[in-house]
């Protein structure tokens, strides 16, 4: 009986532990614990700071970057929004938005659909990103050729 015990304790506050850390099912819940002053300039500057960083798969920063990497890494840095680091997760936490309704600072995700995101950039405006990608961090033109986009996700509001 005392075993039992024991273990069931253990099991209590190991499910406590998983609910404050924020872990369900396996997922780690994305935060948002930035302060409310984050402001567009911010990650822009932050982002454009990290142009021409190379391309490394897996990268995280601040010395090279792929493209989910370079997103997490800017958000950190500028806001203090930790973010989910693939482009999928990044893509599933975040309310989506129509291309009419963007701002500056959401995500744009490119993939074969909505299940199979494989890129994601920042979106400056004006029809413009920074991303990383195999030509390293870049601004380029959201409407590339070789990009299929798949939709815009809101992160945290902004100012400008």
């Amino acid at each position: 009986m005392k075993k039992f015990a024991v273990k069931g304790f253990i099991t209590l506050v190991a499910v406590i532990a998983f609910a404050i850390l924020g872990v369900t099912a396996g997922h780690t819940t994305a935060h948002a614990d930035s302060s409310d002053d984050a402001s567009f300039s911010t990650v822009l500057s932050t982002a454009k700071s990290k142009l021409g960083k190379p391309y490394a798969w897996g990268a995280t920063g601040p010395s090279s970057f792929d493209c989910s990497g370079f997103t997490s890494y800017v958000y950190k840095k500028a806001t203090g929004i930790t973010i989910p680091r693939t482009a999928q997760a990044q893509y599933n936490a975040y309310k989506h938005v129509k291309g009419s309704a963007v701002k500056k600072g959401d995500l744009i995700f490119f993939g074969g659909s909505t299940s199979s995101i494989s890129h994601v950039g920042l979106y400056i405006g004006k029809g413009k990103m920074i991303d990383a990608q195999n030509r390293g961090v870049i601004t380029e033109s959201i409407y590339a050729s070789w990009w299929h986009k798949v939709g815009y996700a809101h992160v945290t509001d902004l100012s400008d």
